[in-house]
Formats: C-alpha cells, sequence, structure tokens
C-alpha cells in the first residue's frame, strides 16, 4: 500500500472508495509549503527559522485558537497524539494563535511539556494557509506539508499521524 502522502495512493483510489487517509491527502491542497525563513518563536529560547527547525527531524504540530471552543475541547486527545511522536524521529510542537502568557495560561502544564510557538498575529497560521484550528501538520524535512487536517475529524487526523507510524 502507498503512504497517504504519495500521488500514487491518490490515483490508485478505485472510484467510489473513500480511504480515511484520502481526506487528509486531498485536503493538503489547502496548506501551503512555509517559507524556509518563516520565524516561529517558542515560549522559552530564541526564534528559528522553519529551515533551522527542519535541519534534523520532521515537525508535527497541533494549530490552535485559544479564544474557541474547539481548540479548548481538543487539548488532551491533542496532547497525546504529540506526546506519542515526540519519541518518534520528528519533532512535536504547539502552534497557538496566542501571546506567550495566553499560551500559558491556556495550555497549563503542556506548554513547558511540549514545544510551544506563540502566534499572536497568526503570521505562521497564514504562511501554512490553515483556514480552520484546530488543525494538524506534519511537515517534512525538506519544508514541504506532507499532510494536515483542519478542524477536528478524527478519520483525517488519524490519517495524519498514520502517515508518521
Amino acid at each position: 500500500m502507498h503512504p497517504p502522502w504519495s500521488s500514487a495512493f491518490v490515483t490508485s483510489v478505485p472510484l467510489g472508495f473513500v480511504s480515511p487517509w484520502a481526506a487528509a491527502v486531498l485536503s493538503g491542497v489547502v496548506a501551503r509549503d512555509p517559507s524556509p525563513d518563516l520565524l516561529l518563536s517558542p515560549l522559552n529560547g530564541k526564534a528559528r527559522t522553519v529551515g533551522q527547525l527542519l535541519t534534523t527531524f520532521h515537525l508535527l504540530f497541533v494549530a490552535l485558537d485559544p479564544f474557541t471552543i474547539e481548540s479548548s475541547w481538543i487539548l488532551p486527545s491533542a496532547a497525546r497524539i504529540l506526546q506519542t511522536f515526540e519519541q518518534a524521529d520528528c519533532r512535536t510542537a504547539w502552534l497557538v494563535t496566542a501571546t506567550p502568557d495566553e499560551c500559558r495560561m491556556f495550555l497549563g502544564p503542556w506548554a513547558t511539556d511540549i514545544l510551544t510557538f506563540a502566534d499572536p498575529e497568526r503570521a505562521a497560521v497564514k504562511e501554512f494557509g490553515l483556514g480552520r484550528l484546530p488543525a494538524i501538520v506534519h511537515l517534512g524535512m525538506h519544508g514541504k506539508v506532507y499532510a494536515e487536517a483542519e478542524g477536528w475529524h478524527p478519520a483525517e487526523w488519524r490519517a495524519v499521524t498514520d502517515g508518521l507510524a
């Protein structure tokens, strides 16, 4: 079977068949590959470019808007996903559309347990072309979006994580 980010997978899907991977693959058209010069600002530490963050590992992040109910009720599930994959060959993170202080209030202990990027102006969210939060994005070492899912659709999120597993 082809991996979900493979174009061969999409073209090999029989007409009328809907795979749980297909939604994440097809929705990847919405997300854009970011500029390698896009700065991401962690809560603790200096800002780094996407290019610098991807030198040794893929990046899997969950983008949240702390001022929406959807982002608040997804926290435990999203934290479990990120904590599971932090042991893999990828860097895991939160991307929160809030100030550093708001990130800490919203995430609680997860703000220090998991790498957290503050994006109060939504510059990173816009650069990735994300239109609906919460979202999960798998960014490869070459700076390309492998897979993404916007909104909370469990099958789509699973397709993103299956590509990493």
